[in-house]
């Protein structure tokens, strides 16, 4: 295989993990919310949200990995003929 190629696929596999790493940090907003809003615990309702804002930011990086990931590659091996 050769080095684009494995390339290729390694910033395939960042941009799965993001969007894993994501769907986790949604869960645990949608979670750490609900539990709040259930038991009318006092917490700060901002500093839940950025459970929701990380799991977006997250989510647009990975797709954009999954998307990009030939841009990126070539990117990174501008100056390589192979």
């Amino acid at each position: 295989m050769k080095s684009k190629q494995l390339a290729n696929v390694l910033i395939r596999i960042l941009g799965l993990s993001l969007c894993v790493q994501a769907a986790m940090h949604f869960v645990n907003g949608m979670i750490s919310m609900g539990y709040s809003i259930n038991m009318n615990y006092p917490t700060n309702r901002m500093g839940l949200w950025s459970n929701f804002l990380t799991g977006a930011i997250l989510a647009a990086i990975g797709i954009c990995f999954l998307v990009k990931s030939r841009n990126v590659t070539e990117c990174l091996f501008k100056g390589e003929d192979e």
